[in-house]
């Protein structure tokens, strides 16, 4: 299912929502009761402004998995270049299951396609038979992850 897109407009975010963001990343189980006492808001309220933070779209709650620990140690960025609606093409790589992460950007690649897969031949599979012959699809080259140095999921709330 791809993600959804975000908010058109800018959502206004005072300090108490950005309060409420940062201590979400750091662990996005508290309870509302865990979050009151640290933006010094009820129970009752800090539900109220998460709700509004995931009604708007400025937040989603995901639990986070490891390939590795689920027995898919293989990772690659598949750059893929494309003809006519990128969009359309995005659409069809977000359906293959080994998709995880799907980026419409600028430059040598239109589109970057982060994928997971148990070995090489899996990879070569996705990337020949599932990947190539969409329609759209032009040129695809696979970056295999050779370790993963980042992996951030707190940043800055601007």
């Amino acid at each position: 299912m791809p993600a959804p897109r975000r908010p058109r407009e800018q959502v206004a975010l005072d300090a108490t929502d950005k309060a409420l963001l940062r201590a979400l990343q750091r662990d996005g189980r508290m309870s509302y009761a865990q979050l009151g006492p640290l933006v010094n808001l009820s129970a009752p309220a800090v539900r109220q402004r998460v709700q509004r933070l995931l009604d708007t779209g400025v937040l989603r709650v995901v639990g986070v998995t490891d390939p590795l620990a689920l027995g898919l140690p293989l990772m690659a960025m598949v750059g893929v270049k494309a003809d006519g609606d990128v969009r359309a093409v995005a659409d069809r790589l977000s359906e293959l299951p080994a998709v995880i992460y799907v980026v419409l950007t600028s430059g040598v690649y239109d589109l970057l396609v982060e994928v997971v897969c148990r070995e090489p031949h899996e990879l070569l599979d996705l990337v020949e038979d599932a990947i190539k012959p969409i329609d759209g699809v032009r040129g695809v080259e696979s970056l295999v992850y050779l370790d993963i140095h980042t992996h951030r999921f707190t940043w800055d709330v601007p």
